[in-house]
């Protein structure tokens, strides 16, 4: 790929909090090398919410441990992730010390992962939860415990009752929020959520998302949301990326993205996902599978399943083009996307 092509490739901030470039995680496998992320290059803007879309397997988890230099051996993730607490004092995560990178996890950048069980241990009440967070990055305990009884306020949790219960004590909500507070609890300025509500009913991931907003306000953090459910994230995001093959293909508003798709990935997700508003025989699941990371296609990664393929999109691999203003896609053929694969926004609007 030449310099001009990187460029055009990159989403650049004029503010940004998260800066990843040529980030790529490689796996060695008997098969051969497997990228799990893909020379991604993009640009994690202050204080606001981002929405990270996409099925299962197109590296979003990935991209999201990538984002805390969290992945797991023997995974490598190589490339530049700069954090900026302030504009003038970047931190390069790649290459702190185990010790650095500790204080920074959990006190700077934080993460809520899948399935709020699993991450509580069973033996210790919620409080002890806390306290031993606090007492691991010497933060003032009395302070702190202050702190969480807010925090689990502001997500309407009974802060007493909710401190001096056990894990199992609590509703899979009231446990997925009481994690949400733990991982806000050192003030941190960017939470990374990876699919935070996937194991709880609509009703209930609704209500997390609206608390999650008014949260976000007042606390002026940056928000990564990893998820499957474009309609759904939608609710919350700022500004949605859409992942495929391990790289991103779509960016912008979430407005934008959800009244003018240009890619046909994006838009054939669209019309994938369920929601309350379309029957079911409306549905029309994308056609194929996602791309084997050992063996990704050559040119467009997305080429074997578009309906708009053509003998370009299977030699190279498509730059960014501006759709309008903030809003890119990387598609040859991101014009004709809209007339070739139509979708209903008040279908959209309607799972909301």
């Amino acid at each position: 790929m030449t310099v001009s092509e990187t460029e055009s490739r990159v989403y650049r901030s004029s503010d940004p909090i998260l800066e990843v470039r040529d980030a790529t995680v490689r796996f060695d496998m008997e098969r051969g090398e497997s990228r799990v992320l893909d020379d991604v290059s993009f640009d994690i803007e202050r204080e606001e919410i981002l929405g990270v879309v996409g099925e299962s397997g197109s590296g979003k988890s990935m991209f999201a441990s990538a984002l805390l230099d969290a992945v797991v051996s023997p995974g490598e993730l190589s490339g530049e992730i700069t954090y900026y607490p302030t504009p003038d004092n970047p931190i390069d995560l790649l290459n702190l010390s185990k010790r650095e990178l500790r204080k920074v996890r959990w006190e700077e950048i934080s993460m809520v992962f899948q399935g709020a069980m699993s991450s509580f241990n069973p033996t210790m009440d919620i409080r002890t939860h806390f306290v031993e967070t606090l007492k691991a990055h010497s933060t003032d305990v009395d302070v702190g415990l202050d702190r969480a009884r807010e925090l689990l306020s502001d997500l309407y949790l009974d802060s007493e009752r909710v401190l001096d219960s056990y894990p199992h004590e609590l509703s899979g909500g009231m446990q997925q929020r009481t994690l949400i507070a733990l991982s806000m609890v050192l003030e941190p300025k960017v939470l990374v959520m990876d699919e935070p509500t996937a194991a709880l009913d609509l009703l209930m991931q609704r209500s997390i998302l609206r608390l999650l907003k008014e949260v976000q306000q007042k606390y002026e953090i940056a928000m990564v949301f990893i998820t499957h459910d474009l309609p759904l994230v939608a609710e919350l995001a700022d500004r949605l990326a859409v992942m495929y093959a391990f790289e991103f293909i779509e960016f912008g508003p979430t407005d934008a993205i959800l009244r003018d798709a240009a890619h046909p990935y994006t838009r054939s997700l669209l019309n994938a996902t369920p929601n309350l508003a379309t029957p079911l025989d409306n549905m029309n699941p994308i056609s194929g599978s996602a791309p084997d990371p050992v063996d990704t296609p050559v040119g467009c990664s997305y080429n074997p399943r578009c309906p708009l393929a053509d003998g370009l999109c299977e030699e190279a691999s498509p730059d960014f083009h501006h759709v309008d203003d903030d809003h890119h896609a990387a598609c040859f053929h991101w014009q004709e996307a809209a007339d070739e694969i139509p979708f209903s926004l008040e279908d959209v609007e309607g799972g909301r």
